[in-house]
């Protein structure tokens, strides 16, 4: 088959496509002709050794991947081939075929193109994993999202939108502000050119944050605790400008806040049955046009090491999608 496929940790101009054997399902697993695949942040990473996950020689990237399934495990199930799914297996999707365990599997609603779900299923899991799960989101609440313009930040503005709540989206651009504005902000900062902490407290009336969403990292997470507002709950979920941040831990007794890792792959693995629920509410979501997962452009397999520059540079508005 043909995949996107890495044969040495390295930068991400060593990789290409090639062709990698049609993989067989173990007992508890189902092969999936994939017809889009989602690039995410940590498909830059695990290509160059840096993520926790460090796959055996050669391995194509792609955690999330939409598609048909092809064959079924002994022991699967609940499925049957021909049907259409939704799945996450932390890499082996920027290929033709690609191999999940059932319980990593979502059953994909009629109404739900590939290319969208694939597209929604790790960045709106995790926001609506750290917003209602973690965050105990609650209507009339005020949420800041940093790195807003991104996938799971876009999310993030979708769902709380549509939860009722006040969204401050926080982007390094104003195009990429105007874009959160369109997604549902109520209000855009630009943390480049702006005081974050000061920003947020204006726009708060000196409150503060009740939810942060932050995906970005560096020097922004301590000005993000120090904008939250009494019992504020912030989540931490990854680490885009590069640096992973240290907290002062007496801004947290001060403000009576929390810090909450978000790993959404982990909840999925050891919280199925809970994960599974909120992957079908998403769904649904997605069928009755109340989420709307954006998608910045699709790429051949063979050009897949394209999109995975665009996302690791910052110019991605939305969803990167590679297709076979």
């Amino acid at each position: 088959m043909r995949a996107y496929i890495c044969n040495a940790f390295g930068p991400l101009d060593n990789h290409g496509s090639g062709q990698l054997p049609d993989p067989l399902p173990a007992d508890n697993e189902v092969i999936i002709d994939v017809a889009a695949a989602g690039v995410n942040y940590y498909d830059t990473l695990i290509v160059q050794g840096k993520y926790q996950i460090r796959p055996a020689f050669p391995f194509s990237p792609g955690g999330e991947f939409a598609g048909t399934i092809r064959a079924i495990g002994a022991d699967v199930k609940g499925f049957a081939i021909g049907q259409r799914v939704l799945a996450f297996n932390s890499f082996g999707g920027y290929a033709e075929q690609a191999r999940a365990k059932a319980s990593q599997v979502f059953p994909l609603p009629d109404a739900v193109p590939c290319d969208i779900a694939a597209a929604a299923l790790v960045a709106y899991a995790t926001a609506w994993f750290s917003l209602y799960d973690r965050g105990r989101m609650q209507a009339g609440e005020t949420v800041l999202v940093l790195g807003a313009a991104g996938g799971v930040g876009l999310a993030a503005v979708q769902i709380a939108h549509a939860a009722g709540c006040k969204v401050i989206a926080a982007a390094s651009s104003q195009d990429k502000l105007d874009l959160c504005i369109e997604a549902g902000a109520d209000i855009g900062i630009n943390y480049r050119d702006s005081d974050l902490k000061d920003a947020v407290k204006a726009a708060t009336g000196g409150k503060g944050a009740d939810i942060v969403i932050d995906v970005v990292g560096d020097k922004y997470t301590e000005a993000a605790v120090r904008a939250t507002a009494w019992r504020g709950r912030v989540m931490i979920i990854g680490f885009a400008a590069g640096e992973i941040p240290r907290v002062p831990a007496n801004l947290l007794l001060l403000k009576g806040c929390e810090l909450a890792g978000i790993f959404w792959d982990e909840f999925l693995r050891r919280e199925p049955e809970a994960c599974h629920a909120q992957v079908a509410a998403i769904l649904a979501g997605i069928a009755d046009g109340t989420l709307k997962p954006p998608i910045h452009g699709r790429y051949p397999i063979e050009q897949a090491g394209e999109a995975l520059k665009v996302l690791a540079d910052r110019k991605a508005t939305g969803k990167l999608i590679i297709t076979p």
